[in-house]
């Protein structure tokens, strides 16, 4: 007896224990991407519905298989206390900025934490924490977003399921504007004491 497609995938994916990408899977099974997709919608369904014990989390064209959101609060407990323990207060301050802001420009993280992070950004991405793709509205220059492990990790399918996740965007958003206008204003003051130089000059002559 031929198995349903989605019992296909969720073996495949327990099989695989990581991200794998859905054209991957399309691949495997020798069946486009719209039948995988829809597969993916069906387990992910049963899933909920069953109540079981693992959880389907989906990340752009990735997909995995982790614990139940429930269940894996011990796990996340864990987790974090192994994260947290070996990141300095530096890489924790990137991490997050990338967790809640992501997609996000190194000048944009460099712009809010107010240093270089090229350092930190490098250490995030070999721990496999963040990854490192191509910006969709400029091909020269890169975004960085959370992998789909540390949403794993983290024990979240998606980043908007952070705790507080809307206040800390709106903090971030209110101290990104507050710093525009007062380098705004810096500037204003800048040229307006250049000109009064200017005029204080032609006075003298």
């Amino acid at each position: 007896m031929d198995l349903p497609i989605d019992v296909k995938i969720e073996s495949l994916l327990f099989w695989k224990g990581e991200p794998v990408m859905v054209k991957e899977l399309a691949k495997m099974l020798s069946v486009d991407e719209g039948a995988i997709q829809d597969g993916l919608k069906e387990l992910e369904q049963k899933l909920i519905e069953s109540n079981r014990g693992i959880s389907l989390v989906r990340e752009g064209d990735k997909v995995l298989l982790t614990t139940h959101s429930e269940v894996s609060e011990i796990i996340t407990a864990l987790n974090k206390e192994e994260l947290i323990k070996d990141l300095s207060k530096a890489t924790l301050e990137t991490l997050s900025i990338v967790l809640y802001r992501g997609p996000i420009k190194r000048s944009e993280i460099d712009y809010i934490r107010g240093v270089n992070s090229q350092f930190t950004l490098r250490t995030l991405s070999i721990r496999g924490l963040i990854d490192r793709k191509t910006d969709p509205k400029d091909e020269r220059a890169y975004v960085y977003t959370a992998s789909i492990e540390l949403l794993q990790l983290l024990g979240v399918a998606k980043k908007e399921d952070l705790p507080d996740f809307e206040s800390v965007n709106n903090d971030i958003e209110g101290f990104m504007s507050m710093e525009e206008v007062k380098e705004d204003n810096e500037g204003t003051d800048e040229k307006e004491s250049n000109e009064s130089k200017e005029e204080d000059g032609g006075t003298e002559i």
